[in-house]
């Protein structure tokens, strides 16, 4: 796939994940010219990216709007929001789409920050975006078009896959399971090197197995057809080492009521942060 949009794209946030997507844009052949990143701060490795490809950076808000963007990402923090939509209702109009990547703010916090309606998709990236292999929901409202939509899509997937929910509230649960899951995953590491320990490994090796361990399985996942229950039961010889080892992660109270109350919990907190 190569990006190619006939008017300029303008992200708004240059932190990692605004600095992920516009290297995945830039690999996929969208022209550095095309363009036009605002943020007053951006990461040394943004910062060093946007000079070293000559990207346009902070261009005024009148002249950005003259140039009628076809989509404005916003890939600032949630807390930002606030003080930085205000200042782009100039880039409003309805051949512009508004992408916000902005954890826990809904359309209609968007619309209202904006100043009037908006085509507009709302979406929920991972950390994996990072290395290529991010995963994405997203969510468009009325207003956006099959083409918007199908714009957004081309975006998000230059770091990953794409999926689209039915509803915006969907994108809560979206966050509870594949937004804050790669934080599950590396605790998940830590524990289970910590369980090495406990079992007399030197803590070197013990995290060394649990890292190759965790990235193998992944790995796994990614390039294999079979489901995981599939994978599982692969490695569950019946009455063996495996098998006494899930007897207990999926016994009473084990990892499956956990995992179900750990993501309940995060779901509820992006329905909080949202309002």
């Amino acid at each position: 796939m190569t990006l190619a949009l006939q008017r300029p794209l303008v992200l708004v946030g240059a932190g990692k994940m605004g600095g992920a997507l516009l290297s995945g844009w830039l690999d996929k052949g969208l022209p550095p010219k095309q363009v036009f990143v605002r943020d007053p701060s951006p990461t040394p490795d943004v910062a060093r990216l946007i000079a070293e490809r000559g990207i346009p950076l902070n261009f005024g808000i009148a002249d950005l709007a003259a140039r009628n963007p076809s989509v404005v990402l916003l890939a600032v923090k949630p807390q930002a929001m606030e003080s930085v939509l205000p200042e782009l209702r100039a880039l409003v109009s309805p051949d512009t789409l508004f992408l916000s990547i902005a954890a826990g703010t809904s359309l209609l916090r968007l619309k209202e920050l904006l100043g009037g309606e908006i085509a507009a998709v709302r979406a929920m990236p991972n950390t994996p975006a990072a290395i290529g292999r991010g995963i994405t929901a997203a969510f468009a409202n009325a207003q956006a078009t099959a083409e918007q939509r199908a714009l957004a899509s081309d975006l998000l997937a230059a770091v990953g896959e794409v999926g689209w929910v039915d509803s915006e509230p969907q994108i809560d649960a979206v966050t509870a399971i594949s937004g804050s899951g790669p934080a599950y995953v590396f605790y998940m590491t830590e524990c289970l090197a910590a369980a090495g320990e406990a079992l007399g490994l030197a803590p070197e090796l013990a995290m060394q197995l649990a890292r190759a361990t965790v990235s193998g399985s992944g790995e796994m996942l990614h390039q294999l057809p079979d489901e995981a229950a599939v994978l599982r039961k692969n490695v569950t010889s019946p009455g063996g080492t495996t098998a006494a080892a899930l007897d207990v992660l999926m016994g009473e109270g084990g990892l499956s009521p956990l995992m179900r109350r750990a993501t309940a919990a995060a779901r509820d907190r992006a329905r909080e942060l949202g309002r």
